[in-house]
């Protein structure tokens, strides 16, 4: 409280001794605004000042901007002010800058109390949003760090493989929110045999990242001990299913590729079929049954291990269902036609840019509403190793 008045000290401690004694409130005192900042620094900890406009040294507007000079938002303090019935220009002024309420004198303690009461509300929430504001902004950081460490273990150098002129390889993703529950990852398991892999976990945000990463690691793990693409699948499903996560599952694709031969084995849990296209413009989706159980849902099921012979300048396309799922205005898919026919229209081109225009064309067919989805597309193109040459001439 600041006034000059000696007598307001004793009645404000008569009227609260109550709060004061039970140490619900407590009460420091200055005569004019230089005071009140001295006792302010001793006392930090306060959080309503209640102040007189007209004092001598320093008023209780000079006051008001002091307080309010650029400060930490969590030091700021809250302000009434108390003036004399018919001041209002200075009440006014006072409320302009940034006083939460005003008081007249002869002070009516009962209208004190109650201002001192939603004055202390008003702090309290103000400080709750504060907390809420840091925590946020504590947490926007994290989901940073956490979208800089998933896209370090995604791959990210292309082409990955340089100096392999038996295939082209290109992925590209686009999260939803800050980090993705999508994956994909290739691996080069020996100088013949190439591992390719496409994936979508349930649910959105950091769960489904973080299960994303023990996906892939679990998959590298059975894929460098080189087991069949269904036995790969079998593996990860039984991890996952013995972490009890309950309602986490992922959509699987594997494959190998015999770089020499170009038969490609496969295996699918639960994943969209992929689309095979040539350099002649013909697209159709990889013949077999591609649906399969979901992975890391059911203890105990099997995946089969299918194969599919590819030809020079033949190539697959893996995506995620943020593609086909995306929805114009109309609230129409962009759904596996669209993919067939702009693979129709692309397939010719290098694959980086097939790769990196189909998410685009998604992006536009939604014409400006929100990604709800993560985004993910992988194309592979085998070109053989002695007519590897002869395709990129013709293409």
């Amino acid at each position: 409280m600041v006034d000059d008045e000696p007598d307001l000290e004793l009645l404000l401690q008569q009227r609260f001794r109550r709060r004061i004694h039970s140490n619900e409130l407590q009460f420091y005192f200055a005569r004019n605004g230089e005071e009140a900042l001295l006792e302010l620094a001793k006392h930090p900890e306060v959080d309503l000042v209640l102040t007189d406009i007209n004092m001598p040294v320093m008023d209780g507007l000079t006051l008001l901007g002091k307080l309010h000079e650029p400060v930490p938002s969590a030091t700021r303090k809250g302000v009434v002010v108390v003036s004399a019935y018919g001041d209002m220009a200075n009440i006014r002024t006072a409320m302009n800058r940034g006083a939460l309420d005003f008081l007249m004198k002869p002070i009516d303690f009962q209208d004190l109390e109650a201002t001192i009461a939603n004055a202390l509300a008003h702090i309290s929430e103000w400080k709750q949003a504060l907390r809420t504001r840091e925590q946020l902004t504590a947490l926007q950081q994290e989901l940073n760090i956490a979208a800089r460490i998933q896209q370090a273990i995604l791959p990210k150098k292309f082409p990955p493989f340089p100096g392999r002129g038996d295939f082209e390889l290109h992925a590209a993703m686009i999260p939803a929110k800050e980090v993705s529950g999508d994956l994909f990852d290739f691996i080069l398991l020996d100088e013949d045999h190439l591992g390719i892999v496409i994936g979508d976990v349930s649910g959105k945000g950091v769960p489904a990242a973080l299960y994303m990463a023990v996906v892939r690691t679990l998959l590298r793990g059975a894929a460098v001990n080189r087991f069949a693409p269904g036995e790969c699948l079998e593996h990860v499903n039984k991890a996952l299913c013995s972490q009890n996560t309950p309602e986490m599952f992922v959509t699987l694709f594997y494959g190998i590729l015999n770089t020499e031969t170009g038969e490609l084995r496969f295996a699918s849990g639960g994943h969209n079929l992929p689309f095979l296209f040539s350099p002649a413009g013909h697209v159709r989706q990889l013949p077999g049954e591609c649906g399969g159980p979901l992975v890391g849902l059911f203890e105990g099921v099997s995946y089969s291990t299918m194969t599919h012979h590819l030809s020079p300048g033949q190539g697959i396309l893996l995506y995620t269902d943020g593609v086909t799922e995306a929805v114009d205005a109309s609230r129409e898919f962009f759904n596996d036609e669209r993919i067939a026919h702009y693979l129709a229209q692309h397939c010719c081109e290098p694959i980086e840019s097939l790769v990196t225009n189909l998410p685009a064309a998604v992006v536009e067919y939604c014409a400006g509403l929100p990604q709800v989805d993560d985004i993910t597309v992988m194309a592979l193109r085998y070109l053989g190793r002695e007519e590897s040459s002869g395709f990129l001439s013709a293409a």
